[in-house]
């Protein structure tokens, strides 16, 4: 949400202050305001009444001096009767309201009054007709901002990127999306130097209704212009997903770990699991341990297990193993035990398989028919036939695994018949 600030500067400028002397014709205002809309006439300079503009004189002194509440109750004390000059006391009255914190809304409704009878001078009408603008958007009144920055460009036929810019942005926050896109376009090519600002309106517009080719478009354009600013590359990266172009989405991600600028958990997850996607799960799991040691991702169950995972596809058995007997520690998780298990006997470490799945079946694991499975192998490669033949008859009883459980059976008798071992 953009807050307008009015500063002392400002304010003397939107007043006029440099025209602010009598003459014996009166309080004159200036008329210099550059008109280039076709067919324009240059109307008469108009000048408050002398007994008015005593009296701002006076209220303008005060201000000068910071005692801007005497500044207000002199120029709320005047009554003119000329259309003129109540538009121009009304227009003081609301250019001083809309520097003070709080009175936006005040400030709003003196301008209004002030420039609906269309009697002010050139410069300051088109002054405050852009300074409604300014004060509907501080006051959320965003359909009425959208009305009076218009009513500026159609006064003076100005082109403004800042007010283009606005413009978008208050389409936006009156939910018209699909408007945001012509007064950000025309920001952009009105701005000397590139402006960050439309950019993201222009994005905004298109990824809230979920165009997201066209969002990719402008996240590349705000990666090119603003390439030092990390936020715009994980952006980026992120809209690559959506669009399903994950090498893309990875190499967006790499430039930005190599310059350092992936420093928050789910940054470090996002790019291990593109790794995991493009085939690459050794450097999935590699980046995840390293910030894991460092301390920048969690020491979690979940993390754990995800290491585990990416090793798994590595085909790093042993590492993978240990990972998922990290995260079963911390979660007690069966799951984690029986991949823990399963790991272990592609590893050859069969001992310490059991264990692992033993501590499954414990906790309740949801397949115990898989894992009597596992059982079988590990205590058969342990020369245990009498306990691989018991865990085969167990997993006989789980249709998964039935027909193989029952294929092992002969085999184990034959091979502890050879050793002379009696089942």
């Amino acid at each position: 949400m953009m807050k307008l600030k009015l500063n002392k500067p400002i304010v003397a400028l939107m007043l006029g202050a440099s025209s602010m002397m009598f003459s014996h014709a009166g309080f004159a205002q200036t008329s210099n305001a550059p008109v280039v809309c076709p067919g324009y006439q240059k109307g008469n300079t108009k000048l408050v009444g002398e007994r008015t503009g005593k009296k701002v004189q006076r209220a303008f002194e005060a201000y000068n001096e910071d005692r801007v509440d005497e500044a207000l109750e002199i120029l709320m004390d005047i009554d003119p009767s000329d259309n003129f000059d109540k538009a121009y006391v009304n227009r003081f009255i609301g250019n001083l309201l809309a520097a003070k914190e709080g009175e936006g809304n005040r400030a709003y409704n003196y301008l209004i009054s002030s420039v609906e009878p269309k009697v002010l001078n050139d410069l300051e009408h088109s002054q405050t007709l852009k300074l409604i603008g300014d004060l509907s958007m501080q006051e959320q009144k965003y359909s009425e901002a959208i009305k009076w920055y218009n009513q500026w460009m159609d006064f003076t036929c100005k082109e403004d990127p800042d007010v283009y810019t606005r413009l978008a942005q208050a389409f936006y926050e009156s939910k018209q999306l699909d408007k945001m896109i012509e007064p950000a376009d025309k920001a952009i090519a009105l701005y000397k130097e590139p402006n960050k600002n439309p950019y993201v309106l222009k994005l905004t517009s298109y990824y809230e209704r979920k165009m997201y080719p066209e969002t990719v478009k402008v996240s590349e354009q705000l990666v090119s212009l603003f390439p030092e600013e990390p936020k715009w590359w994980t952006q980026l990266g992120l809209f690559y997903i959506l669009v399903e172009d994950y090498k893309k989405s990875l190499a967006t991600f790499e430039v930005a770990y190599n310059n350092g600028w992936l420093t928050k958990e789910n940054h470090i997850k996002q790019i291990a699991q593109l790794y995991a996607s493009n085939g690459i799960p050794y450097k999935s799991a590699k980046v995840m341990e390293k910030h894991l040691k460092e301390g920048l991702v969690e020491d979690s169950a979940s993390n754990l297990a995800s290491i585990a995972n990416a090793f798994h596809q590595a085909k790093n058995y042993e590492t993978a193993a240990n990972y998922y007997g990290r995260a079963a520690t911390k979660s007690s998780d069966p799951d984690h035990y029986r991949k823990q298990g399963t790991l272990l006997i592609v590893a050859e470490e069969y001992k310490k398989a059991i264990g692992a799945l033993e501590s499954a079946l414990e906790r309740g694991a949801d397949d115990p028919g898989k894992i009597h499975f596992s059982l079988m192998e590990a205590h058969f490669y342990l020369g245990n036939y009498k306990r691989a033949f018991e865990y085969a008859e167990m997993a006989k009883k789980d249709s998964s695994v039935r027909r193989n459980a029952s294929a092992w059976i002969p085999y184990i008798k034959e091979k502890a018949k050879n050793r002379g071992i009696t089942i």
